[in-house]
């Protein structure tokens, strides 16, 4: 059975991926800042008949509660197959970048970039055991800088400026590292779910949780060794 790791699966479109992919028979470790609200996460997935599944407490924004995660997971596996970037915030509002708050774009950064940065350097040893094995980054189409500079392809949600930098630069880790494992068995792809309602939009999106979470799902179950250094979307690739 393949092993997963999603960061802030404890609710929204990271716990709907849990739970499609633990119903693929992958074991899915529910990641969580607050261990309460993973272990109750579990539990919900317990009463759908998903036993294949567990909390584990991570912090991206915290280093050392990403090193005891990685401890902790080490104890319970030889190796990692799957690890999905799913940890996000929006930040305050206002985010236009002229004026805006810089220590709102600071914490926006330190979970939406930063953290998947320390996450994927702390478990890259787990991912190298895995032989064949996947980084995800999710990101947005609002970090699509195609989009940005096609009038007729802006999503017109200006109010999410510094959110939308910091995936724009998540992306650009997604084509770095991916480079840099090119030849180690690990792909590193980007994925956007959509304009998903969650609590990240005030649940002003278009798409539910669970049609936000096929793309990460299918590109978790369909990409191919060597598909790598690539943006998704629901249906195929998105231009970065």
């Amino acid at each position: 059975m393949k092993t997963v790791l999603i960061t802030g699966a404890n609710k929204g479109i990271g716990f709907e991926t849990a739970r499609q992919l633990a119903k693929l028979n992958y074991f899915v470790y529910l990641g969580s800042r607050n261990k309460e609200h993973g272990l109750e996460a579990v539990q919900k997935l317990n009463n759908l008949g998903i036993t294949n599944v567990e909390t584990i407490v991570i912090d991206v924004t915290d280093f050392k509660s990403v090193r005891q995660a990685r401890h902790e997971l080490e104890a319970k596996i030889s190796s990692l197959d799957i690890l999905i970037n799913n940890a996000g915030i929006a930040g305050d509002q206002p985010q236009t970048l002229a004026i805006g708050n810089i220590e709102n774009l600071r914490r926006i950064f330190d979970t939406n970039f930063f953290g998947a940065i320390q996450t994927s350097q702390e478990f890259l040893p787990l991912l190298r055991k895995a032989g064949q094995a996947a980084i995800i980054n999710v990101s947005s189409e609002i970090g699509s800088l195609a989009v940005h500079t096609a009038p007729e392809r802006n999503p017109n949600r200006a109010n999410y400026h510094a959110y939308g930098t910091s995936k724009t630069a998540l992306n650009a880790f997604t084509v770095m590292l991916a480079n840099e494992l090119r030849d180690t068995g690990i792909s590193v792809n980007s994925v956007t779910p959509g304009y998903t309602a969650s609590d990240l939009n005030q649940f002003q999106g278009t798409k539910t949780a669970e049609q936000g979470a096929m793309p990460i799902v299918q590109l978790a179950t369909q990409a191919h060794p060597g598909t790598t250094a690539r943006f998704f979307q629901e249906g195929g690739e998105f231009p970065w």
